[in-house]
């Protein structure tokens, strides 16, 4: 039977930032619940049993400590960690002395949030859906992403990693849209414009890889995307 996904409740103001993260733990496997204030984050927190609590520690109305000491009061053990744009070790320890399980600074790598999400769970014994097809057939493409190598008439080709984490987020997702700026928080940590200037780079050193295959090619959606388009 296949496992269940994780459930994590995720609670940031930040519009942008939310809708990216929520983008991205969807993608990795996880079901999200994503709130933007403390209040309505707690409401939610006791209307279902979550896995893991993403708090960010500046939150209106109720901010995230003590968003967690509500959360640690109804239900004691609950695993949770802290977002912040702040550096400071008052506000750190404090987070650590409330039970955080983790504590992360703004800004951030989506692959690193990942990993220690993965982490926590698995120190608590709980199992997620967060495991993702390695080997993809692009047309007559294979794309093998742990080897990080193209394979098409027993040629190989050896991709960056950077260019195997672009080709790997556009297969999961092949003949849909990916918005610019989910794989640039993923895969860069940053939406800037000089992060996006480098990937354009990628995008069209892939787009040159695939298009021995004339049923695939990497189409540019103007200033929303990319889609992995392998035609019938």
């Amino acid at each position: 039977m296949k496992p269940a996904k994780a459930e994590i409740l995720l609670v940031e103001d930040d519009q942008n930032l939310g809708y990216m993260l929520q983008d991205f733990l969807d993608l990795e496997g996880f079901k999200v619940t994503w709130e933007k204030n403390g209040l309505t984050g707690l409401n939610t927190f006791k209307s279902k049993p979550f896995d893991l609590c993403i708090l960010d520690v500046m939150l209106p109305v109720k901010d995230g400590f003590t968003l967690a000491e509500n959360i640690l009061h109804f239900k004691p053990g609950t695993p949770f960690l802290f977002l912040t744009a702040r550096g400071l070790e008052s506000d750190r320890i404090r987070g650590l002395k409330l039970g955080a399980d983790d504590y992360i600074t703004k800004p951030f790598s989506t692959e690193e949030l990942k990993l220690r999400i993965d982490i926590i769970l698995r120190r608590l014994g709980k199992v997620s859906d967060s495991i993702k097809q390695d080997v993809f057939t692009i047309g007559s493409i294979i794309f093998d992403f742990p080897n990080q190598l193209l394979q098409l008439h027993g040629e190989e080709r050896r991709l960056t990693k950077k260019e195997a984490l672009v080709l790997r987020m556009l297969c999961q997702n092949a003949n849909e849209l990916v918005r610019r700026e989910q794989l640039l928080v993923s895969i860069w940590g940053s939406d800037d414009y000089f992060m996006g200037r480098s990937m354009d780079v990628y995008i069209a050193k892939l787009r040159s890889y695939l298009k021995s295959d004339p049923i695939v090619n990497i189409i540019n959606i103007h200033g929303t995307g990319f889609k992995l388009e392998i035609k019938e």
